[in-house]
């Protein structure tokens, strides 16, 4: 773990705390009891928590944890829908713009990199693809292998494919719309972008980073405890809707098992396994990211010492 750095020397109460972490790591419990400390408002940061049709897949606060305090960006998007970290930009802008009228302290949290990183630096402003465009790139990548797309990509687009990892299906197709779109490489637009709406503002930044075996131990019990929860159940619902298998929600963490279970193709204990072996990859790739992406303003603590470290830093002189 990297050390555990101070996010508060920047003097006076933060405009916001973000609260980031891998999945399985206590991030919403803390939320909620600062929110109800220091009068703040819960905000989803994460790609799946977006999404109605998963509460308990998605590790979603129940209807009774909300109630605890106010949350906002949870559960108000249908599954058919391709959300974005443009559509979270958006929508969290006008947010914190309303919640700064209102005197209320934001609390960002989630396992979403790129969310955060929309908040402050703002998102490269990529061309829209046409409807058709889209549908042509991928009924030609019906049935073909990522790794084939990935070399498409490469042909096409060298630096853009070098910059994916070869298995990363939903960023090469969304490249490869791209250039289908523009005749461009994706990079041409990656330089064009407005800040995001907490550039330059005074922020309390959390990373929670449980030690690995403990977090390991926790994804696994979590995800077993969903299934027992009803999250086939919710997956089941979203099979007979029959979406598109390139929509976000139809990749989240568990639903690709699943289905192959509701399908007959592998038994229950086997989705769960290959459930919860996804979702560790997950939580192994948030640590790194977030390492490497996010910069040494973050800081990296143990999860039972976050509360402490937020509430010194809400209740010094230099915040009241």
């Amino acid at each position: 773990m990297p050390p555990v750095t101070d996010t508060a020397h920047a003097h006076g109460r933060p405009a916001a705390i973000l609260i980031a972490g891998p999945t399985a790591s206590g991030k919403s419990g803390l939320a909620t009891t600062l929110a109800r400390r220091f009068r703040g408002v819960v905000i989803n940061t994460d790609s799946m928590q977006v999404y109605g049709d998963l509460r308990r897949l998605s590790a979603r606060p129940s209807a009774e944890e909300e109630a605890l305090a106010p949350h906002r960006l949870y559960g108000h998007v249908d599954g058919a829908v391709n959300y974005s970290a443009g559509h979270f930009a958006r929508e969290a802008t006008g947010l914190l713009a309303g919640l700064r009228e209102e005197n209320c302290l934001p609390i960002l949290v989630g396992g979403t990199g790129l969310y955060f990183r929309a908040l402050e630096e703002g998102l490269s402003e990529l061309p829209t693809v046409p409807d058709a465009v889209r549908a042509a790139i991928r009924a030609g990548a019906e049935g073909r292998s990522t790794e084939a797309l990935h070399a498409d990509l490469a042909a096409r687009d060298p630096a853009g494919a070098e910059a994916l990892r070869p298995s990363d299906r939903a960023r090469i197709m969304r490249a490869l719309e791209i250039y289908a779109a523009t005749g461009r490489p994706i990079a041409d637009f990656h330089g064009q972008r407005t800040p995001g709406p907490l550039a330059g503002l005074p922020m309390l930044k959390l990373f929670l980073a449980p030690e690995r075996e403990a977090l390991r131990a926790a994804i696994d019990a979590r995800f077993a405890a969903m299934i027992a929860d009803g999250a086939l159940e919710e997956v089941a619902g979203l099979r007979e809707r029959r979406l598109d298998p390139m929509l976000p929600i139809m990749r989240a963490h568990g639903v690709p098992g699943l289905i192959a279970h509701l399908d007959g193709a592998i038994d229950r204990a086997e989705a769960i396994r290959r459930g919860q072996a996804d979702t560790r990859r997950y939580a192994k790739r948030q640590f790194t990211w977030f390492r490497h992406q996010m910069g040494g303003d973050w800081a990296w603590t143990a999860p039972e010492a976050a509360l402490s470290l937020a509430e010194a830093r809400l209740t010094s002189p230099d915040a009241r």
